[in-house]
């Protein structure tokens, strides 16, 4: 298949070598430590916000060519470009995004997919490379498709140096923890790589409509996708199956945090029982950002430490001034977190997660 511009075909034996992003300087840090400029406003580029979409302007081309999605149909923040995304950054006091690849259409191959995927790294990676020490990237995965997703991990974690990679919830309702996805999760193991995660639209809903007519899927859906996977994965002790591994959950875990006492009491119904330390075990390795803009930290933080909580934006789907306006308050004043908290919450938990990130 043709495209305007590089042609990365899906195949061994024709990938392109794509070098990985240029080494930068170290992400800058505020003077004193502190997230905040002088003035009181989120000026000070300290941040490294874990949770930053990104639809590379080539797949959308791409993929309108193939007829896989109609660019006009997609939501209008996928528009937005690299530009706009630092002046939000700039804005926010943001040193450095991860950018979390969007790239949703149904394939028809294998190796369509694999493409599509190698285009949207070879975009990441100039965007990285443009801008040292403003971005890295996660390498998205499809794990319906086991070839495909081994591959890209090889790829992106082996050979791009991708700081992790990015899944959704379920895939045709097989939700993460199933054991289908059992070898990619082994090869993830072997790279002691962080797998973040995002929900989709619940399954076997109606395509592209709301569930609940008025009322947006990405409202409620969205946490309970996340909440079922969560759940899954202590059910099936995924961590416990695959060690090396880290999980970030959007949104502050979605509803999980909310159950959790819930699911303690009344996981023995489930098949097979889900024992009560183990979810205390699981609510407390996960990790969890704080894109939303976030509910109140005490009950997250009943269940989990301070220092598994990573900012996390929402940007660009969460417009820029509900960030800056409801997010960046919100966090703010929450009186669960200390001051110390919150600069390991803005910085400094990510680094200890992504030591890779102090020189992206």
């Amino acid at each position: 298949m043709s495209t305007s511009g590089p042609h990365f075909p899906g195949t061994s034996t024709q990938e392109r070598q794509v070098s990985p992003a240029g080494a930068g300087g170290p992400v800058r840090t505020a003077v004193d430590g502190s997230p905040r400029g002088p003035d009181g406003a989120h000026a000070v580029q300290s941040k490294i916000d874990m949770h930053h979409h990104y639809c590379a302007p080539q797949w959308r081309e791409w993929a309108g060519r193939h007829g896989l999605v109609k660019p006009e149909r997609l939501p209008p923040w996928t528009g937005l470009d690299i530009t706009a995304a630092i002046g939000f950054m700039d804005r926010a006091g943001i040193a450095t995004a991860v950018l979390k690849p969007m790239l949703p259409a149904r394939y028809r191959s294998s190796a369509q997919l694999r493409e599509a995927i190698n285009i949207t790294l070879q975009s990441m990676i100039e965007v990285a490379t443009a801008h040292p020490g403003r971005f890295a990237y996660y390498v998205p995965l499809f794990l319906d498709d086991a070839d495909a997703s081994s591959w890209a991990v090889r790829r992106g974690l082996g050979q791009l140096g991708a700081v992790g990679v990015n899944v959704t919830a379920n895939y045709g309702g097989v939700y993460l923890g199933d054991p289908v996805y059992d070898r990619v999760f082994a090869e993830l193991n072997d790279h002691g790589a962080v797998v973040d995660t995002h929900p989709h639209n619940l399954p076997d809903g109606p395509p592209g409509a709301a569930t609940v007519p008025g009322i947006p899927n990405f409202l409620c859906d969205f946490l309970l996708d996340t909440t079922r996977a969560a759940v899954n994965m202590i059910s099936n002790r995924t961590l416990d199956r695959f060690p090396d591994i880290s999980v970030i959950l959007p949104h502050a875990g979605g509803f999980l945090p909310y159950i959790a006492t819930r699911l303690q009491a009344l996981g023995r119904f489930c098949e097979p029982p889900i024992d009560p330390g183990a979810v205390r075990e699981y609510l407390g390795r996960f990790y969890y950002d704080t894109a939303g803009p976030m509910a109140a930290a005490g009950t997250l933080l009943a269940h989990a430490s301070a220092d598994h909580v990573l900012f996390g934006t929402d940007y660009p789907a969460a417009p820029g001034d509900t960030v800056l306006d409801l997010a960046f308050p919100a966090l703010d004043a929450d009186p669960a977190f200390t001051a110390g908290q919150r600069r390991g919450i803005y910085r400094d938990n990510a680094l200890r997660l992504m030591p890779m990130l102090a020189s992206v």
